[in-house]
């Protein structure tokens, strides 16, 4: 029998680190986030005896683990890479039975937004660390929930915030129809323990949204002047309505402020009054003499 190789792939994220294989260790995905939920993983268990290991996630051709900040892993990641290959290669057990996943209790309830293609389905725990917004099937391949809700015919275009999920339906159906359908499609689905997204553990990651398009150091006074204002005045008052504002640049010359709309604040009817009522009018009296207008980039 041939031996198990495994080649040390790093991940976007900094104490995560992947070891891969061109073979197929074991059907389906598993995560451990400490020793006694590992007791049917006799690797995973293996592995949580290393001080450093946080967490262990076993997939189909590949075991990650994420480390503690007392090592880095340039340190530690290649006797870490020859303990899991003389495991595989001496008949060790990745997992000693099958994993029967218990449901995660949950309450979720849809909310109308102001746009009317967009309904709202808010969750009573965190599903995410970062905003995703996903246009369509193939931005959504590292979101197993937006991917699956891309199955629905009728779903345009999906938006996962800390605690919901905005969803954006075609005009060939009434929300009446599919609300029920859908609330109960995501509560299962979470409930079920299944992946919102698998930015944490994929090399390929799906892409937190920036608040700004470069790095603080480089903005000008007014720039940020504008995005704690729109972090500490705006955000609140869109994210309760399912969408989303970013800041993506502003030019001083014409003193216009680009923003970039997201989830039910894009394509919304109200939007332009909002921008312009509200936000605008906002940064003019926040900011005297330096605000010319608000545009939404991506309306």
């Amino acid at each position: 029998m041939e031996a198990i190789s495994l080649r040390i792939e790093n991940t976007t994220t900094d104490t995560i680190l992947k070891f891969t294989t061109d073979k197929i260790l074991i059907s389906g995905s598993y995560q451990f986030n400490n020793i006694d939920e590992a007791k049917d993983s006799p690797l995973a268990q293996q592995l949580f005896y290393l001080p450093f290991v946080k967490r262990v996630f076993i997939s189909a051709n590949f075991i990650a683990i994420e480390r503690f900040s007392i090592v880095e892993w340039t340190d530690v990641q290649h006797e870490v890479k020859e303990q899991i290959e003389n495991y595989l290669n001496n008949g060790g057990i990745l997992i000693s039975k099958e994993i029967k996943q218990q449901k995660i209790p949950i309450e979720l309830y849809a909310e109308v937004t102001p746009n009317p293609s967009v309904m709202k389905f808010v969750a009573n725990k965190k599903l995410v660390e970062n905003d995703l917004e996903f246009k369509n099937v193939k931005e959504a391949e590292n979101s197993p929930l937006a991917i699956a809700l891309f199955n629905f015919p009728f779903v345009k275009e999906v938006f996962i915030s800390e605690n919901y999920v905005s969803v954006s339906k075609t005009e060939s159906v009434e929300w009446s129809d599919i609300m029920i359908e859908l609330r109960s499609f995501i509560k299962e689905f979470i409930a079920n323990g299944n992946l919102i997204t698998k930015i944490i553990i994929e090399k390929k990651e799906v892409q937190p949204l920036k608040n700004t398009p470069s790095t603080s150091g480089e903005l000008d006074e007014v720039s940020k002047q504008i995005i704690s204002i729109l972090d500490e005045y705006i955000k609140p008052a869109v994210a309760a309505d399912g969408g989303n504002i970013l800041f993506q640049s502003y030019d001083k010359n014409s003193q216009t402020v680009n923003v970039i709309l997201q989830g039910a604040c894009s394509g919304c009817p109200s939007s332009t009054i909002t921008l312009k009522n509200g936000i605008e009018n906002m940064l003019k009296q926040l900011i005297p003499g330096k605000i010319g207008e608000v545009v939404a980039v991506n309306y």
